[in-house]
């Protein structure tokens, strides 16, 4: 690394990089000694204490809310290929002990001290997200990385998440390494899909619910399903495949749902899956209204609270999606209700539960609380990256 300038912090706003943070905002660095518009977006620098004590390096975007990410607290090492193979390699470490199979998210941004990356595995095809500047321009070396510990046959960038446009950067979707195979497959829970990593939400698939799944898996014999938001199926097949006689999928994507066919048929399990495209909230309403009755109904909305401000109308559409979401369930019913949105805390998703079961007059018993799974480790100090809550629920009348 050529020699970085420093990012001077003002007195005391070094307490929380101590206690293990990886961000650091505007409003916690001396632009007296260190103006943020003299760095160029991306660019590293050693953040020094208000002594002028080195604690790091930290890549910088003076446009961006956090104007700083933490990759590394040894100040003589940046975020270069020898930095970003040694992270690569514990994260493949940790995932090795986790999974017998090579899928899962392989990178999870900060959980993974790689903040503003994200990369997941479909076995050799890898879909990697720059999320920041500062991730950004470290693309080469950390192709370079990929290639050294993984060599993928095929890696497809997909830059075209909100936090770019955050971040002053474009939007674009391309493979830039190798030919993607006609269908990019993977395995979850003995069930296969294919995942649309070109044009399919994400990076194409949500590994985070993995376990989630596995749960509701063990209770769906024999059940009549209702899987809405279903994207390309991976509750609604998941459910097929254990066991489930009949499950609906409903998603406003027609494109998801030409997925949700091809992956029942993928498990020979056309038979006991029907699509059904249209919003949620009206597909509830027309399915109430024409008297179907499900055993299992699966809610695993979009977020609805993207920001801080959007909280309270988040909440209100938490409770209405439960409530209509019960009006379909039988006299002894299941419910799995999930939120991926960090904003909402998890007891107020337990709350959207309760509420909507007293409104039906109905008891509710919370048999599961599941959250992400390990391949999207939680880093203890930034409890942003724990934003996804999974609750099971039992609904009855007595």
């Amino acid at each position: 690394m050529t020699a970085l300038r420093s990012l001077r912090l003002k007195k005391n706003a070094d307490r929380r990089l101590k206690a293990g943070h990886l961000w650091l905002y505007s409003n916690e660095i001396d632009t007296a000694a260190t103006p943020l518009k003299a760095f160029a977006p991306g660019e590293q620098a050693v953040v020094e204490a208000a002594n002028g004590k080195p604690m790091g390096v930290a890549y910088v975007n003076a446009h961006s809310l956090i104007c700083a990410r933490l990759v590394s607290r040894e100040p003589a090492q940046g975020l270069d290929r020898s930095l970003l193979v040694h992270r690569l390699n514990q994260a493949l470490a940790l995932r090795q002990r986790l999974f017998d199979q090579p899928f899962y998210r392989l990178v999870h941004g900060e959980g993974d001290l790689l903040p503003g990356l994200i990369i997941d595995r479909f076995g050799d095809v890898v879909v990697i997200q720059l999320n920041t500047a500062g991730m950004e321009a470290v693309l080469e070396p950390l192709l370079d990385a990929l290639d050294k510990v993984l060599a993928p046959s095929a890696v497809v960038l997909r830059n075209d998440t909100a936090g770019r446009r955050q971040e002053g950067l474009d939007s674009e979707v391309e493979v830039i390494k190798g030919v993607l195979p006609e269908a990019v497959e993977l395995e979850e829970n003995g069930v296969r899909f294919v995942a649309p990593v070109l044009d399919g939400q994400k990076t194409g698939w949500f590994y985070d619910h993995r376990a989630n799944r596995a749960w509701l898996n063990g209770l769906v014999a024999g059940k009549r399903v209702l899987d809405l938001f279903s994207y390309v199926g991976g509750w609604g097949v998941q459910a097929a495949a254990h066991g489930a006689s009949e499950v609906l999928c409903v998603d406003a994507s027609a494109p998801a749902l030409e997925r949700v066919a091809e992956n029942a048929a993928l498990n020979g399990l056309h038979e006991q899956v029907a699509v059904g495209e249209g919003d949620a909230f009206e597909a509830l309403a027309a399915l109430k209204a024409d008297g179907e009755q499900f055993d299992v109904v699966i809610l695993d909305p979009p977020a609805f609270i993207k920001k801080r401000k959007d909280i309270p109308a988040g909440e209100r559409a938490y409770g209405k999606l439960n409530r209509e979401a019960m009006r379909l369930l039988g006299r002894d019913g299941l419910l799995l209700s999930a939120s991926c949105s960090m904003h909402l805390a998890p007891e107020r998703l337990v709350d959207a539960v309760r509420g909507a079961a007293r409104h039906q007059d109905r008891h509710a018993q919370v048999l599961y609380q599941g959250h992400q799974g390990p391949d999207h480790p939680v880093h203890p100090a930034i409890p942003e990256t724990a934003y996804l809550k999974a609750l099971g629920v039992r609904v009855f009348r007595d």
